[in-house]
């Protein structure tokens, strides 16, 4: 009943002053050398837990565990975000008629958060896909399909782009003037298949909406800067012009095992890159909305930059270095690789060191399935009727707790390890409600107050991996010519060292330190490009050179004349490799996951055994839990359970 009365008091107070009481601030700044989340003005744990059925006593398991940031789904329509598995919305939809909005789902939320837990900071996560009544008054902001019929929403529409930001508007401003603006921290924006920003189709992708082709060619305008000549030599057509040109097929129906020829796929490629940057543009659009609507108090955030892991770009995930020029996005998000098996790097969708460099915060989105992983269909029947996907494969969990709480680790370390932060996505509740469990999500919000981050230089990584995020646009497979080269993250997530992981387009950002640079899956090279193969080499750096058939090795010393290697790497012919570089290597390759960074350094196993952990320097090895000193020195002679992740805090211990 107080906490009732103090609600009332609060939106009387709103009311009459116009403004939230206590609201707080929420931003992204610059912390011990990487983006770091801050609440009015103080460093705050960046773990959060969220659920799509959220329930009390599970918000309460987490309050426990010290964690009191929250991620909460809401949803502007009334349809399922899968929209090929047959799932409902698992939320009552905001927009219910013209200027009519029901906010009953938030409330409800808030209420049994703020019940559990009277100190919750609150992400809310809005779905802006439109409701089905009003895609039905507005047939022309659907995606529309060559027999005729419309499949959801349109991402090219202005008038759904429009409309939806007003209704944003007025959720963030009620909830602003509401008791809860004082928990509210920030808006995930999110639209698309599964409320990733990703286009919305099955088989083949097709949309035939008019809006479609006059978007493209006012594209095509700015890129080619009004000039019917530029056009025409980027498209090898000599009779097109900004009037008559057509969008390229990228439905999927057609496809080959090969790579595009870059002489004649300019269509296809502006296509594809129209695409991903009309995805990358709706994400920017609401993001400003979000900072316009708070004044700038509230974070933004969304899903985008899945180009280290979805190869088939007709999702639209290929215009990240676009988004990343964005100031009114604080952070970024992706799940983790979805080869969820035990002794396997489960590294996030994209190259977070180029978000990280260009000031954004990396949240990972940890769904990680347990030993006690719950069905939708059993916890959710009138969400997951009979005939609906998510009740195999991926979604089942491993078979004990102690494989489980290696997971849980694993996605621990690897954030603690490389400087960002996460939610544990509970998705239909219940997943980590087991006290080890617990322990592993309370040990992090514990670790950030007894170990507070920091940057060590000496335990930099010295590999950097570029990657093309625009590649699949010359995959006439759609996917799987892609896939094989990016499966080389696997080996790079065992090869016993660190890597920075940047797209192509900061090469000339990222700082000239590394003694091993891969150039992973560029079809050709850029004049740039071929001169810091030349520079680095003679600097003493070895450079791979991945394209579309094989990989080129060029030694110091020797930038025009390469070695020939294969497409796919395994992790023992990268750690030699760094040998000769004169990498720093932790681990010679066993099988084992090696995370180092910032004071971490983290081994997972699946298989077990005894590894000699070597360290850049002399150091104080703590054991984290305990905070126990285990050696002072440069190295230790580890055993590795079967199924498990270690942690070890170290300490540089500096000579006098």
């Amino acid at each position: 009943m107080k906490h009732s009365y103090h609600i009332l008091f609060t939106v009387l107070l709103t009311c009459i002053t116009g403004i939230a009481i206590g609201q707080p601030h929420a931003e992204v700044r610059e912390y011990e050398g990487a983006p770091a989340l801050f609440i009015n003005g103080e460093p705050y744990p960046p773990y959060a837990y969220m659920s799509y059925l959220g329930e009390k006593k599970y918000y309460k398991e987490m309050a426990a565990a010290g964690v009191h940031l929250y991620n909460i789904p809401a949803y502007l329509g009334d349809r399922g975000i899968n929209s090929t598995s047959g799932i409902k919305a698992f939320r009552p939809h905001i927009w219910v008629g013209e200027n009519e909005f029901d906010y009953s789902g938030l409330i409800k939320d808030f209420d049994e958060i703020l019940s559990a837990d009277p100190e919750a900071m609150v992400i809310i996560r809005i779905h802006l896909d439109a409701p089905a009544w009003w895609e039905a008054l507005h047939p022309g902001t659907a995606c529309m399909l060559p027999d005729g019929s419309l499949y959801r929403t349109s991402f090219y529409s202005p008038l759904w782009r429009a409309e939806a930001g007003r209704v944003l508007t007025a959720m963030i401003h009620w909830l602003l003037h509401s008791a809860y603006a004082r928990n509210l921290i920030g808006i995930h924006v999110a639209g698309g298949f599964t409320e990733e920003w990703m286009y919305h189709f099955r088989d083949a992708f097709y949309d035939e909406n008019p809006v479609r082709l006059k978007a493209f060619r006012q594209w095509l305008r700015v890129r080619y800067h009004n000039s019917n000549a530029a056009l025409r030599r980027a498209w090898a057509q000599p009779a097109v012009d900004f009037e008559t040109a057509t969008l390229g097929d990228i439905s999927g129906k057609h496809r080959k095992a090969e790579w595009r020829d870059a002489d004649t796929a300019g269509q296809v490629f502006d296509t594809f890159d129209f695409h991903a940057e009309t995805m990358a543009y709706n994400v920017a659009y609401f993001c400003k909305i979000v900072k316009q609507a708070s004044a700038g108090k509230l974070l933004s955030g969304a899903f985008y930059g899945y180009h280290f892991f979805v190869s088939d770009l007709r999702r639209g995930h290929g215009a990240l270095s676009t988004l990343l020029r964005c100031k009114d996005l604080d952070y970024l998000s992706s799940p983790n690789d979805y080869n969820r098996v035990s002794g396997e790097d489960w590294a996030p969708f994209a190259a977070i060191k180029s978000v990280q460099l260009h000031g954004k915060l990396w949240l990972a989105e940890n769904d990680t399935r347990t030993a006690v992983t719950t069905m939708l269909r059993d916890r959710a029947p009138h969400v997951a009727p009979p005939g609906t996907a998510y009740t195999d494969g991926v979604w089942l969990g491993p078979k004990t707790m102690e494989e489980s709480v290696a997971l849980l680790r694993k996605n621990l370390g690897r954030m603690l390890a490389y400087g960002y932060g996460g939610w544990w996505f509970d998705m239909w509740g219940g997943w980590f409600s087991h006290p080890q469990l617990l322990d592993v999500i309370k040990s992090g919000q514990e670790y950030f107050y007894k170990y507070p981050d920091k940057h060590i230089p000496e335990t930099d990584p010295q590999v950097a991996v570029f990657v093309d995020e625009k590649l699949g646009f010359m995959d006439a497979s759609f996917g799987s010519l892609t896939g094989n080269i990016l499966h080389n993250r696997y080996a790079l997530g065992k090869m016993g060292a660190p890597y920075d992981l940047y797209l192509r387009e900061d090469i000339g950002n990222a700082p000239q330190k590394y003694r091993v640079i891969w150039l992973l899956g560029f079809l050709k090279l850029k004049p740039q490009e071929e001169t810091l193969i030349a520079s680095a080499t003679r600097g003493g750096a070895w450079v791979l050179w991945t394209d579309g058939y094989n990989t080129k090795v060029y030694s110091p010393g020797n930038g025009t004349t390469a070695a020939e290697r294969p497409l796919q790497w395994d992790a023992r012919a990268l750690n030699d490799l760094l040998g000769k570089a004169k990498v720093h290597r932790y681990l010679q390759p066993g099988g084992e996951v090696l995370y180092a960074g910032r004071g971490w350094v983290v081994v997972h196993s699946a298989k077990g055994g005894d590894q000699l952990l070597r360290l850049p320097f002399k150091a104080r090895i703590i054991d984290p839990q305990s905070g126990k000193v285990i050696a002072e020195s440069n190295q230790l002679e580890i055993g590795i359970p079967p199924n498990s992740t270690r942690l070890f805090r170290i300490k540089q211990i500096r000579s006098r």
